[in-house]
């Protein structure tokens, strides 16, 4: 099964009327039962959001935006916390040579300085010798 055949499966399921639309309370009682509690007003914000021709109800494709921008932010939210553990502690919001090797020496990888160096210069767009959070991301993708 597809990930277009799989996402029609789920709205289907969230379609509890089968008229080819998700309303706000369809997808709050979705949610609901799949351990999302969500408020009224939420399901309706996240409808008005994604709804793409006005009718106050998600069709399959307002409904497949929706899905993949939750995955989206989840990925996010996942590449944030691992950027987190590399990190300098100071917070600074980059990922330095020494706080690479120091966390990949936790990991039980050892690497020298230098070769730490190296692998962030390989991503390091902007040529300031470290990592913030957006070269990260292209790093892991």
């Amino acid at each position: 099964m597809d990930k277009k055949q799989q996402y029609e499966r789920v709205f289907c399921h969230f379609d509890g009327n089968g008229d080819g639309k998700i309303s706000p309370m369809e997808l709050r009682l979705c949610l609901g039962s799949l351990g999302g509690e969500i408020s009224t007003e939420e399901a309706e914000a996240m409808v008005v959001l994604m709804d793409s021709d006005g009718d106050g109800q998600l069709g399959l494709d307002d409904f497949v935006r929706l899905i993949e921008g939750t995955e989206e932010e989840e990925k996010v939210r996942d590449l944030r916390e691992a950027f987190k553990m590399y990190e300098m502690e100071d917070g600074s919001g980059c990922i330095t040579p020494r706080s690479l090797k120091r966390t990949l020496s936790k990991l039980g990888e050892k690497k020298s300085f230098h070769e730490c160096k190296s692998m962030i210069a390989r991503f390091d767009l902007n040529g300031d010798g470290v990592l913030n959070f957006e070269e990260f991301m292209v790093m892991m993708s």
